[in-house]
């Protein structure tokens, strides 16, 4: 059976940018990447007062279903960046 995602002509950029924003509203996102292999940039409100750890876990809860399973469009996430607004590099 094919992975949910793949039974729509959402790109996988689109659908990553789209779940990221759905779960952190208001935050800017860039994603890049294909073949499964991607590169996220988060600046988040929501990210003030956490720790990385704490900051990775927020987006890759919002992606998880896009990595889940045999066949799943995200393989890897080989650079996730997350900011806030006050600490944009």
């Amino acid at each position: 059976m094919s992975h949910p995602s793949r039974l729509t002509t959402v790109s996988t950029l689109d659908q990553l940018k789209d779940r990221i924003l759905e779960a952190l509203p208001g935050c800017s996102v860039q994603v890049s990447g294909g073949g499964g292999h991607f590169t996220i940039a988060v600046e988040s409100d929501e990210f003030e007062g956490k720790n990385t750890l704490a900051r990775q876990r927020l987006v890759y809860r919002a992606i998880k279903e896009l990595m889940a399973g045999d066949d799943a469009p995200v393989h890897a996430v080989d650079s996730l960046t997350t900011t806030t607004p006050s600490n944009t590099p």
